[in-house]
């Protein structure tokens, strides 16, 4: 009788174990945050800040845990194979889309779980002062009657090469691709005359325009950024096309409802946040929170447009 009782007390507690974690209690340890890029650079600086300020909205820490290599797609291959039970989360942005289209991955976005869009650098439309043109409609103008004539600089099979290629497609245009490994070595090109036009952002750009060297035409956010309150939106110009850098947190697929309503929570709270808000201002982003669904959807409709660019990006 007593060898009955210890088993069934034995099998009560292991059942206790193996049930699932409630909403109440998770997360009961620390979160791991595989950043998949190298430290110091834009998505780990970043993914640092809210590393540093989501304790109290979490309840736990949040260590950053770096593993570069290959576009960021080392990193989320590993975390791609880590148990999805919530304990476990990393950071995508619009490249592992079009490093899955042309073929440098095989994992794609819907391999993970979207769990929230954070944070978005809008991209701008630079280009070297030219009699050519002087504003968005000129430039559409100019490069229409002189196809392929326009020398654009970018990233090769990147992030700046996809929003290039959406202004083509948008317009109906064909631009001359240069190719940079980086933001800053096509900015001074275009700065020396060594390019017409670039994609660039504010904190590589922002000097230059504002002494005369180069010229913001548009920016793909939503709406004017603040700094730069006179560079209209593509979509003022007829055009809804979002042009950013966005990094948004992920789960390995299959992570529990409760490990993913309760992390998203946590990231809104952050995200209203006015230190976090300031922080990441200070770090070249503005705040552009989305949850779960609305992330799920900008990513879902961003990868059709990557699809239907495809040929062009093709390395």
């Amino acid at each position: 009788m007593k060898l009955r009782m210890s088993l069934a007390a034995l099998f009560s507690a292991a059942a206790l174990f193996a049930a699932p974690v409630s909403a109440q209690d998770y997360p009961d340890r620390p979160v791991e945050f595989i950043v998949p890029w190298s430290p110091g650079g834009g998505s780990d600086t970043l993914m640092r800040i809210i590393s540093g300020k989501i304790k109290p909205y979490l309840g736990v820490d949040m260590p950053i845990i770096n593993m570069p290599g290959v576009g960021g797609t080392v990193g989320l291959r590993e975390a791609s194979r880590r148990a999805a039970d919530g304990y476990t989360i990393s950071q995508v942005h619009e490249g592992l889309l079009v490093a899955t289209e042309t073929g440098i991955t095989d994992l794609a976005w819907d391999d993970f779980d979207p769990i929230a869009l954070m944070t978005a650098s809008p991209q701008y439309l630079v280009v070297h002062p030219s009699e050519n043109y002087s504003n968005l409609q000129e430039f559409v103008a100019y490069a229409k009657a002189h196809p392929g004539e326009i020398t654009m600089g970018v990233t090769l099979g990147g992030v700046p090469h996809l929003d290039a290629a959406m202004i083509e497609q948008a317009y109906g245009l064909k631009f001359a691709y240069v190719g940079y490994e980086g933001t800053g070595q096509r900015i001074r090109a275009l700065v020396g005359g060594n390019l017409d036009a670039a994609i660039g952002d504010i904190s590589s750009s922002k000097e230059f325009v504002d002494n005369g060297d180069l010229q913001f035409l548009a920016v793909g956010s939503a709406k004017r950024v603040a700094e730069t309150p006179d560079v209209p939106t593509f979509a003022e110009n007829g055009k809804d096309l979002e042009l950013n850098v966005t990094r948004g947190i992920v789960m390995p697929k299959g992570a529990p409802e409760e490990a993913r309503n309760t992390l998203e929570a946590a990231l809104k709270k952050l995200s209203e946040d006015k230190s976090y808000i300031e922080q990441t201002h200070n770090a070249g982003a503005s705040v552009d929170f989305r949850g779960q669904e609305a992330y799920r959807t900008y990513l879902s409709n961003l990868d059709k447009t990557v699809k239907s660019l495809s040929k062009v990006l093709a390395p």
